[in-house]
């Protein structure tokens, strides 16, 4: 190998340090996410003062990232840092009606408690909402560290980018896919397996929405594929499993296939 090939590498690996690792991008939102729920943690705090000390903490390592990551260049990084945590009391409330949707909907679910301490669909929205803010505040890298690692750890891909309404509902979630510039409505309720995908992924079409919109009040079940920047899942309508659309649907409609099963009883023969 030539020299060429080391020198390139060793110029990599010399700027690799001043980056933080992704599992320590991913440990800052969890303790962010530990100090709205304590739920998930131990944690006590001996006074009002001592949780916003930590919150301030929790600000500092935020832009501590920023500046390594070099989220902006011509911006005050003090001020964007402060301007996403200022936006935390906005996530909070948010989540608060993500997790009565989950266990009002659910009848497994015996206590909010539960929802917020095991249910994956809940880990996967409190990723993707505070990475949300982050993608708003034009912080990409760091927004799609957190989707990545919620993906990871719950089978549920969400783009940071996607806008989602409240009252938003996973049940079971593994293997459902949100787009970038898709656009969910609220109390909408998807099952594993759901796709909100595009019709193509041509590199041309990066700034295009092409990811579909699906409305308030839509229950979209499990292996059910929607395709399209123009598809509409209208309001208060069902998409049953395993349906493939590609074409927008009016409110309250009910959406589904007639699979062909046949059950032979060999006793009966």
């Amino acid at each position: 190998m030539d020299e060429h090939f080391y020198r390139e590498l060793f110029d990599k690996h010399s700027n690799v340090d001043a980056v933080p690792s992704n599992k320590e991008i991913t440990s800052w939102a969890l303790n962010v996410i530990r100090l709205l729920f304590p739920e998930h943690s131990k944690q006590v705090f001996a006074s009002v003062q001592s949780l916003k000390d930590e919150f301030e903490r929790l600000e500092n390592e935020l832009c501590h990232v920023m500046e390594a990551t070099k989220a902006c260049w011509d911006c005050d990084i003090r001020q964007l840092s402060r301007s996403v945590f200022e936006q935390l009391p906005e996530l909070y409330a948010v989540l608060k009606t993500d997790i009565q949707a989950i266990y009002s909907g659910d009848p497994a679910a015996r206590t909010e408690f539960e929802v917020i301490r095991s249910y994956p669909g809940f880990f996967a929205i409190s990723f993707y909402r505070l990475a949300h803010i982050l993608h708003m505040h034009d912080i990409p890298l760091v927004s799609r560290v957190l989707t990545e690692h919620a993906h990871s750890k719950t089978g549920i891909d969400i783009h940071p980018a996607a806008q989602i309404g409240e009252y938003f509902y996973i049940d079971h979630g593994t293997g459902i896919v949100i787009g970038e510039s898709s656009v969910i409505g609220k109390h909408v309720k998807l099952y594993q397996g759901v796709t909100l995908g595009a019709l193509s992924v041509a590199k041309n079409m990066a700034f295009t929405k092409r990811h579909p919109t699906v409305e308030d009040h839509v229950v979209i079940y499990s292996g059910a594929t929607i395709l399209g920047g123009e598809t509409v899942i209208g309001h208060d309508s069902v998409i049953g499993g395993n349906v493939w659309l590609t074409q927008s649907v009016e409110p309250h409609s009910t959406v589904y296939h007639k699979p062909l099963v046949n059950v032979i009883n060999k006793t009966k023969v």
